[in-house]
């Protein structure tokens, strides 16, 4: 990837979210991890890191266990996952994944968004060569002999390793996820970020105004209580972080 993802996908005022804001998104992702894989942490690794994310956020018990029945079917409340793909101005790609029980609404907000910034919605698929959904892993280097563990994340199917500013970024298919997780268990390492994420294949270089103008629409997106996530494939560039 050339990148560390976390400059990728760069978020602004995630801090400032309201805190049952917060709490829909992770246990969103918590009944998305049951319904993939059931409702045991110990073979879900999906779930796990969700949970871990509960804990860290301090998300009530009872929520958690709502969720939890949601995943296995006990409940539904109209609820579904839906995807939407488009280009913001100068052709910077950004992927929304969102979870809504009235898609008229959703669409509608997003649509709003991108055309008072320059942008416009795509079809679905149409974004298929510019993203790709993978396993991604980041944590501190800690006392890790690079090669070491480059070696040991290719044994298990890992393909791109990326070590800068004292952390590595694993990345590979979404299918290695839970070999990847066993082996850092092995290895005693509690990632500060894991899960399955929409990884640019391709990148855009843009100028100032059209980074801040992305950043501002992705915080827009993401205020919105149905949007999950939002991706983008903007090339980092170091002067961003001055703005």
């Amino acid at each position: 990837m050339g990148r560390k993802w976390a400059n990728i996908v760069k978020k602004k005022g995630a801090a400032d979210k309201l805190k049952s804001q917060v709490y829909t998104k992770i246990l969103f992702e918590v009944t998305k991890a049951v319904k993939q894989g059931g409702d045991d942490p110990s073979t879900n690794f999906l779930l796990k890191v969700a949970l871990e994310k509960c804990k860290k956020n301090n998300v009530p018990k009872d929520n958690i266990d709502r969720a939890i029945k949601k995943g296995l079917g006990g409940a539904d409340d109209g609820y579904e996952e839906i995807n939407y793909e488009g280009y913001g101005p100068n052709g910077v790609a950004l992927f929304i994944e969102a979870s809504t029980n009235n898609v008229t609404r959703t669409v509608a907000n997003v649509r709003v968004v991108f055309k008072k910034n320059g942008g416009g919605l795509g079809t679905t698929g149409s974004l298929q060569f510019v993203f790709n959904r993978k396993a991604v892993f980041e944590f501190p280097q800690g006392e890790l002999d690079e090669d070491d563990f480059t070696m040991d994340m290719i044994d298990v199917g890992a393909e791109d390793i990326v070590l800068e500013d004292g952390f590595f970024t694993v990345t590979g298919p979404m299918e290695i996820f839970g070999d990847v997780s066993k082996k850092l268990e092995e290895l005693n390492i509690v990632p500060d970020e894991s899960g399955l994420e929409q990884v640019p294949l391709t990148f855009k270089e843009v100028d100032d105004e059209t980074y801040l103008t992305i950043m501002k629409m992705i915080d827009l997106l993401e205020a919105d209580e149905d949007i999950i996530k939002v991706y983008h494939n903007i090339e980092f560039d170091e002067r961003f972080a001055e703005l």
